[in-house]
This record gives structure tokens, C-alpha cells and sequence, in this order.
């Protein structure tokens, strides 16, 4: 079973920046996407960022409007999430996610997701 551990999370100012970093362990091999899902109170968990492993595709949630930031220096390194100019609406319970299947690098919606990690708490105040 694939176990992604994250680290990071915490509390920052509106506008302010933080980052959040992600490994996984146990059996890899058929893990095609590794990203971002959260879930704020009251709300469904929805999809942040997503990288393809195995070539550095990365799509965004459009709300994000380019404020996030989603790489990978290798598939042996922690995935990092880079998160600037933060707003409050992105108060939530952060996610790190590994996914197996053949279509995660083109869409959240064809995400399973097959693993996620326990979650860490980032909170924006204005």
C-alpha cells in the first residue's frame, strides 16, 4: 500500500505564503499522479493540484488562479506545493494524494483517489 506523508501546513496571513511537501512510501511502481486535494468546513473535499510522476504535467484547480504551485524535482523527491498569495476561502484541511489511474494527469474527475495522507491544517486569517 502506497502511504503519502505530508509536512508543512500551519497559520498565515491573507496574502501571505506557505508550503506544503509530500512523500510517499510503500509500493510506488503504479502510482501515476501524486497532488493536492482539501477540504474546508462544511464544504466537499475538492481537488487542488495534481503532477504526473513521471514527466512534470501539472494542472490546477481554476480557483487557484495561478497562486499555486505544484513540483516534483524527481520521482525520489517530496512533491511540493507552493501556495502565495493565500486567502481565507483556503482555510482548509490539505490532503496529499497518490493515484494509480491511467487518466490522473488530465483531469481531477478521473482521479480515484487511491491513497491520501492523515492531512495537516492550513489556516488563512484576514
Amino acid at each position: 500500500q502506497v502511504q503519502p506523508v505530508e509536512s508543512g501546513g500551519g497559520a498565515v496571513q491573507a496574502g501571505g505564503s506557505l508550503r506544503l511537501s509530500c512523500t510517499i512510501s510503500g509500493y510506488t511502481a503504479n502510482i501515476n499522479c501524486l497532488g493536492w486535494f482539501r477540504q474546508a468546513p462544511g464544504k466537499e473535499r475538492e481537488g487542488v493540484a495534481s503532477i504526473k510522476i513521471n514527466g512534470g504535467r501539472t494542472f490546477y484547480a481554476d480557483s487557484l488562479k495561478g497562486r499555486f504551485t505544484l513540483y516534483q524535482d524527481s520521482g525520489q523527491k517530496p512533491v511540493t506545493l507552493q501556495m502565495d498569495g493565500q486567502e481565507p476561502a483556503d482555510t482548509a484541511m490539505y490532503f496529499c494524494v497518490a493515484d494509480r489511474g491511467e487518466f490522473c494527469g488530465d483531469s481531477f474527475k478521473f482521479w480515484g483517489v487511491d491513497s491520501w495522507s492523515r492531512g495537516t491544517l492550513v489556516s488563512v486569517s484576514s
